[in-house]
């Protein structure tokens, strides 16, 4: 079968593609705009795209495709709706990154808690060198065992920061779902773990119901000694809002992995806002999940291929 990649830049050159290469004809791209795309898969069978947008005019100008696979756990960027019209099957991959995810959530947690940055900061300055005894005091340093860690969105990912939480005497906090799905874990009001939260980490998918699920309303309940995480989707939090929100001191920090614009070409206002950290949707990239990411890929092919079509993992219409 002829499959395309479109965006392979955005998976990487360090890892290996072979196993998608060993069920498939493969053809590479480093970037696909949109003007690019129609060219790149009208005769592809087989799409894979990271953060290609894959709508309707796409799927009209690409007769031949038969599966997307969604080189990602989130596929906001592909039109559920039209590709079942077209029987097209839109395939994901789900739990490749949960270490690299939680692993970067805790090195902001100790970023902030250790006031890692500004130590440092301190030091290239020269004063621990001036210092008149062994050590310096000038910084924060703040346990962050007891501390309420507040996680919004309980899947894999979402899991497993709990657990890592709980492992470092945090007191964990799962709000109810923002979606109608249920759950057998106890849960707290999404107002309770706003307002006693002194960690909030954001765990949802990106849906109608998500999108600026976070605003000046949300932010005001919070602790002021409180922080928020975002390693999920950048529209999730109104940006306006959270730059708002640290500037009047209404939250302590703000650490985020994701914009609402990415990359942000026209600039964001948050590069603007005091105690925030920003890192460019990182969290997902450790080259262990981008290879589970590829074999997770390989193998919605080979199941594609082979009829087993319940085994694929589907993505569903309303998330």
């Amino acid at each position: 079968m002829k499959a395309v990649i479109l965006d392979k830049a955005t998976l990487g050159n360090d890892i290996s593609y072979s196993e998608i290469e060993n069920l498939c004809d493969v053809k590479y791209y480093e970037t696909t705009s949109k003007i690019e795309i129609k060219d790149r898969i009208y005769d592809s069978e087989i799409i894979i795209s990271n953060k290609v947008l894959i709508g309707k005019e796409e799927m009209e100008n690409a007769p031949n495709i038969k599966l997307i696979c969604v080189a990602a756990t989130g596929y906001n960027n592909i039109d559920i709706s039209e590709a079942r019209k077209r029987n097209i099957i839109v395939s994901n991959v789900k739990s490749y990154s949960t270490e690299s995810v939680a692993q970067t959530v805790f090195g902001y947690i100790f970023t902030y808690f250790n006031s890692t940055i500004q130590i440092n900061e301190d030091i290239k300055n020269g004063e621990w060198q001036n210092s008149p005894i062994f050590t310096m005091l000038k910084r924060p340093f703040v346990n962050i065992s007891g501390k309420k860690l507040g996680v919004i969105g309980f899947g894999t990912i979402g899991k497993r920061v709990s657990e890592i939480g709980k492992a470092l005497g945090m007191e964990v906090l799962i709000s109810e779902s923002v979606s109608e799905n249920k759950s057998d874990f106890e849960r707290y009001s999404f107002n309770y773990v706003l307002e006693n939260s002194d960690v909030l980490t954001i765990h949802i998918p990106m849906s109608d119901k998500s999108k600026n699920l976070f605003t000046k309303n949300e932010f005001s309940k919070m602790k002021k000694s409180a922080i928020i995480i975002n390693t999920a989707r950048g529209g999730i939090i109104n940006e306006n809002d959270l730059f708002n929100a640290l500037e009047n001191n209404d939250i302590a920090f703000a650490a985020t992995d994701v914009l609402k614009e990415e990359p942000p070409k026209n600039g964001n206002i948050l590069f603007k806002a005091k105690n925030i950290f920003i890192t460019p949707h990182i969290a997902w990239t450790s080259i262990e999940s981008r290879k589970k990411l590829i074999s997770g890929i390989a193998k919605n092919i080979e199941l594609f291929q082979t009829g087993n079509f319940k085994e694929i993992n589907l993505c569903e219409l309303n998330i």
